[in-house]
């Protein structure tokens, strides 16, 4: 009988810590390391623009929070890995949707970091993010420097300082990677990126870095970042006056945003892996720059998506680049909740 009593006992043991390491609830924390590696680069300049944006990889730790009303299921945090002097900035945060089954029950899964866009509700990213948990997909939307959690003073960082905020974003986005991979439910063979404007010039230039990310989604952005604020429209008008008045003009802002330059390094992109959605008609980010984007990356055709649309319209096309990215992403017989 105590034989039997014993045999029970383990069985339940081993079955409830089978469990908790399939389950993330706030409080935990998990032991990260990046694993960032450039690897070798033969031109010069994109060597020294690399130089720019890597770190001394180290260890770090992630560790789950109780998510924001309607910002997911967890939130998720590790220290970057660029410091700003910011405490509360320079502590990401991550929103995780989670993947569930038809009976709603969270489900191992491929994962996707999303990068929003530049609007202070990041409304597309948390859209995007909640539409790839619907198509299966662990989904985790990154809050930029300044942004959501890391605003505590409720103001955002000054123009003159884009390089450093557009550096240590890149750096957190690629470090997400590694933070995403320690944490219960993710199938580390597939985690990819995805970003929307800000959020796809800061994915170009993140997933140029090295091979990290499996797969690479952008959209609505391009390259020739100077050009782009220089004589873009509507949001990119707004930030150019913002540099304008920061004294950022001339040679002195061509000089700034050569160093956060995309196409310095966009030719690293995996071409078999990246995909970019344009619009035809995009005035903030005209096509020029995207197909300049596509063109350095060495894109097929089928891996650069141009919709009838402009920068604000293309939400109608969202559901179609969805399923679109899903089909890159998962086999076809995975079966996913619906709403």
């Amino acid at each position: 009988m105590f034989r039997k009593l014993l045999i029970a006992s383990l069985l339940v043991y081993v079955s409830t810590a089978a469990f908790a390491e399939m389950t993330a609830t706030p409080g935990a924390t998990y032991n990260a390391r990046d694993t960032l590696n450039p690897g070798i680069e033969s031109s010069p300049d994109a060597k020294a623009c690399l130089d720019g944006l890597v770190w001394q990889a180290a260890e770090f730790q992630v560790r789950c929070e109780t998510a924001r009303e309607r910002c997911g299921d967890l939130m998720i945090q590790f220290p970057s890995p660029v410091a700003s002097g910011d405490a509360a900035n320079d502590l990401v945060t991550l929103e995780w949707y989670m993947a569930r089954d038809q009976a709603k029950a969270p489900i191992k899964a491929p994962a996707i970091v999303v990068v929003h866009e530049s609007g202070s509700g990041m409304t597309v990213g948390r859209m995007m993010a909640r539409g790839l948990r619907m198509q299966g997909l662990h989904a985790f939307m990154i809050q930029l420097p300044y942004y959501g959690e890391r605003r505590a003073n409720a103001k955002r960082p000054s123009a003159e300082n884009l390089v450093p905020v557009i550096r240590q974003a890149v750096a957190d986005v690629r470090r997400a990677r590694d933070a995403v991979a320690v944490l219960p439910l993710v199938d580390t063979e597939s985690i990819s990126l995805q970003g929307t404007s800000l959020g796809g010039f800061v994915t170009a230039t993140s997933a140029s870095l090295d091979k990290g990310y499996d797969r690479v989604f952008i959209m609505l952005a391009g390259g020739g970042l100077l050009d782009v604020i220089q004589n873009g429209q509507r949001d990119a008008a707004k930030f150019r006056d913002e540099l304008a008045n920061a004294g950022l003009t001339g040679g002195k802002l061509e000089s700034v945003v050569a160093t956060i330059e995309p196409l310095r390094i966009a030719h690293r992109l995996d071409p078999a892996t990246t995909w970019l959605y344009s619009a035809q008609f995009d005035t903030v980010v005209p096509p020029a720059n995207s197909r300049l984007l596509a063109k350095t990356a060495k894109l097929a055709p089928s891996h650069h998506i141009e919709m009838p649309a402009n920068h604000y319209s293309g939400i109608i096309f969202v559901p179609y680049i969805l399923t679109h990215m899903q089909q890159q992403i998962l086999p076809t017989d995975v079966e996913v909740a619906s709403e």
